[in-house]
């Protein structure tokens, strides 16, 4: 598996912008390619239409023979498989940099990189930061042919930005190191779990953290415009001893040392996974006192040095294939309920995700920044 700390950043939008000291490229990119029939500019191009259809496209992306990818874990949604997917089936080569880089890192990558033939080409995520590097001017606007089967409130309305998969807020046990696993936020504040539960991280850095933060204020007469119920249970819960201030990881979980983690459910379904032949029986609950759901989204770099291939990857992510194989690694994709009602969603992936109660709802931009805000001045004095 991964430690998927700082891509964890990504799913609510935590951090601020960053400096990539590590990131530093020389040489211009190269010169935008035309799509097969020569009237397009690949940069230019806001549908497969433009190329003459998909195979142009494609070709087009051959042409170019590269595809540059950041913050990407091969292991978080099955984007390993996903990459491999993508090489075989278009024979374009993806170049992935800094798998464990955040939302804030990809967004500095493009700015730094700007001109640059090592600028990532495309970009996935958290909402927040979609959102402000649309309002910055950061992306391509882009219509995949699934366009119109994404829903209205999952996209930018000029396409320079739509979500992808996402995931609900879960709970995760190791059952032969708890005698009964807890399935609600309730369950946790147990005396039977003293010293076992944690957080992937600190929720003022961590989107998963934060995710848990907000999922046990709705748990807790919150909501989306108030958080600090959720702050004030983990205040509860360390003051009982059942939280504890370990980052919980793939390391962690094997070893046994944070044996209750509140995390996203395809990760710790993916958990349940990798290390059943390591003797860890872990169990998966969506708690259903506090139901908690976020997704991811994808970019186009404005100014990709391998524009078409960017476009392509777009599509191949939002086909029914690539739409499988987000599902193949627990993630939801966003054209699931669409998948769902024409039946080309996978049916043995879909019986496989955790059982989940009811309807997403998700909070506006302002409660979001709101909920930051919140946690950022009063998080600390609550667990410390």
């Amino acid at each position: 598996m991964f430690r998927p700390t700082a891509r964890r950043v990504a799913a609510a939008g935590l951090l601020g912008a960053a400096v990539l000291t590590s990131l530093t490229a020389c040489g211009a990119a190269p010169d935008d390619a035309a799509g097969k029939n020569g009237k397009v500019q690949a940069g230019s191009a806001t549908s497969a239409a433009d190329f003459g259809g998909l195979d142009a496209l494609a070709g087009a992306a051959q042409a170019e023979g590269e595809l540059n990818v950041i913050a990407l874990p091969a292991d978080w949604a099955n984007y390993g498989e996903i990459v491999k997917a993508f090489e075989a089936k278009y024979k374009v080569k993806v170049k992935s940099e800094n798998p464990d880089a955040s939302s804030a890192d990809e967004i500095a990558a493009v700015k730094s990189r700007k001109g640059q033939k090592r600028a990532p080409d495309v970009l996935d995520l958290g909402i927040a930061f979609a959102r402000s590097g649309a309002t910055e001017n950061l992306f391509a606007p882009y219509k995949v042919a699934a366009w119109d089967k994404i829903p209205a409130a999952q996209k930018d309305a000029q396409a320079r930005w739509y979500n992808d998969y996402g995931g609900y807020v879960s709970i995760g046990c190791d059952a032969k190191r708890i005698k009964t696993c807890p399935a609600t936020f309730a369950d946790l504040l147990k005396p039977e779990y003293k010293g076992k539960v944690a957080l992937n991280g600190n929720p003022t850095k961590s989107g998963s953290a934060f995710g848990g933060v907000y999922a046990a204020a709705l748990a807790n007469k919150g909501s989306f415009a108030d958080i600090q119920p959720g702050i004030d249970y983990f205040a509860k819960l360390k003051k009982s001893g059942n939280f504890i201030p370990v980052e919980s990881t793939p390391a962690t979980v094997e070893k046994g040392e944070t044996p209750i983690s509140i995390d996203w459910d395809y990760l710790n379904a993916g958990y349940a996974d990798q290390f059943t032949s390591k003797g860890v029986d872990w169990k998966v609950s969506i708690p259903t006192d506090g139901v908690y759901a976020q997704f991811y989204s994808q970019a186009v770099n404005k100014e990709a040095p391998h524009p078409a291939a960017a476009r392509l990857w777009m599509e191949f992510l939002y086909s029914t294939e690539g739409q499988n194989l987000w599902l193949k690694g627990y993630a939801r994709p966003v054209l699931l309920p669409v998948m769902t009602a024409d039946r080309t969603a996978d049916q043995g992936f879909v019986a496989k995700l955790p059982a989940v109660q009811g309807t997403p709802s998700f909070p506006a931009s302002e409660e979001l920044d709101k909920a930051k805000a919140t946690l950022a001045e009063k998080w600390d004095k609550a667990v410390s």
